[in-house]
């Protein structure tokens, strides 16, 4: 087992990677930007290294600092949470050409899920079912790819091989507008992504997204943890997320679990990581895999008592996964509330200085972030500043505990979107479960506020 880890990251989810190291009695080394001198987990690591000003170009995205930073605290290997430089494959190839151990798949992997062509065609070739749509990257022929759309069926989705975030993709009504989607896409794709390509794909009217969570080691053993839904989104921004997906047969989602462990092995792949699905009409559709640590991992921690940070500090180190998917247990229901420094309702971010923070507590309640009392939420990042999940032996258990937590929860000095999460958790198509992922969008245009 490593001695010391570098966390490559910040805000809650370094303060998670913190917590389970100090748990496995690995020392932790944080890096952080000047913007975030005074993080908590800055202040808790056991060591901490400034690796440049607020900017994340200099520095969560910096890594000849970061690699630096590894090798004057002798480091042995390196978290990279999730975002920034997470499923950068040429990220991982270095922090291993200088002697690091880089906790999450193999450069390989990550370039093979992390272009979205080569993912689906993997997908493909290891029996996952994928969405209707082209084989591969659209031809230039543009005869050719409005022979694919007819076959397909409008209305149909382009999106940008490399893109990921909900960016780089534009849905098509009619073929009168299809050559010029491609034309726009492919430019944009070029320009944010460094990859011009672009795919087609049925655009399904009302799925819901439905996600496997798996963790496979280097033995070639691969298991499934169960689902999350993670439908209630807004812009392709996940806000709720829930374990297990409500609605769904055991049966349908074991079968589709049991084709992502078996993909794991047939492709080698190593570590934590998730598929996600568009799920409608009974049917699963793989779009795409997140080769990391999710921000909802906590709701699948919960229903199956399996530390995912932990599992994968110890596939990295290179322990065999302690456990059979027919050891894997689901307990009970487990909901997580994104908590954002932003207006709830217009989405405007909300920077500043919390005056006062409380959390909440009580049975089944888990509070992850890095927020407290007169901690100051700089503007240079991401605006989610923690992650509010509940627990219970029922889904209905889940939600009664989530009102009373959110109904405790105290951020003051900058505006959250609690009010809303307020609001969704007694709205009755929420409360009845299986919303599609567009519903969010439509309540909101019905709330204005």
């Amino acid at each position: 087992m490593f001695k010391k880890i570098l966390i490559a990251n910040r805000g809650e989810i370094a303060l998670r990677i913190q917590r389970a190291c100090k748990e496995m009695g690995i020392k932790a080394v944080v890096v952080y930007s000047e913007a975030d001198r005074e993080a908590k987990y800055v202040k808790l690591a056991d060591e901490a290294v400034c690796i440049g000003p607020a900017s994340s170009t200099l520095s969560y995205l910096n890594m000849p600092a970061i690699i630096a930073s590894a090798e004057v605290t002798d480091a042995e290997a390196i978290h990279p949470g999730y975002g920034f430089l997470s499923e950068n494959a040429n990220f991982a190839e270095r922090v291993e050409k200088s002697g690091f151990v880089f906790i999450g798949p193999t450069p390989e992997s990550i370039r093979m899920m992390g272009d979205k062509v080569s993912a689906k065609q993997t997908m493909i070739k290891s029996g996952v079912p994928c969405v209707p749509g082209s084989e591969g990257a659209l031809p230039d022929d543009p005869k050719e790819f409005i022979r694919i759309a007819r076959t397909v069926g409008y209305p149909v989705i382009i999106k940008a091989a490399g893109g990921g975030g909900g960016r780089g993709m534009r849905v098509v009504h009619t073929e009168a507008a299809l050559i010029h989607a491609v034309q726009t896409t492919r430019a944009e794709a070029g320009a944010a992504f460094g990859n011009p390509q672009v795919y087609m794909e049925k655009f399904l009217e009302r799925p819901r997204h439905i996600e496997i969570q798996v963790l496979a080691d280097t033995f070639r053993n691969a298991v499934w943890l169960g689902e999350r839904d993670c439908s209630m989104q807004r812009r392709h921004q996940k806000i709720i997320e829930e374990a297990p997906a409500p609605g769904i047969a055991r049966r349908v989602i074991e079968k589709i679990g049991d084709r992502c462990a078996a993909a794991c092995k047939k492709i080698g792949y190593r570590g934590a990581g998730t598929f996600e699905f568009l799920y409608e009409d009974g049917e699963f559709y793989f779009i795409e895999m997140n080769t990391r640590v999710q921000v909802e991992h906590p709701v699948t921690e919960m229903v199956t008592g399996i530390d995912i940070v932990q599992m994968q500090i110890r596939i990295a180190a290179g322990e065999k996964l302690p456990f059979a998917q027919r050891n894997i247990q689901m307990r009970g229901h487990a909901i997580e509330c994104r908590i954002n420094a932003e207006d709830a309702y217009k989405f405007t971010p909300s920077p500043g200085r919390i005056t006062l923070w409380h959390a909440p507590g009580g049975p089944g309640v888990r509070v992850d972030s890095h927020a407290y009392t007169n901690y100051f939420v700089p503007s240079n990042y991401d605006s989610m500043i923690g992650k509010l999940i509940c627990h219970g032996d029922t889904r209905e258990q889940a939600l009664a505990r989530m009102r009373t937590a959110l109904s405790e929860t105290v951020v003051e000095g900058i505006h959250t979107n609690i009010p809303l999460h307020r609001e969704l958790m007694i709205d009755a198509k929420f409360v009845e479960g299986g919303t599609s992922i567009h519903y969010l969008e439509g309540w909101l245009g019905q709330h204005r506020r």
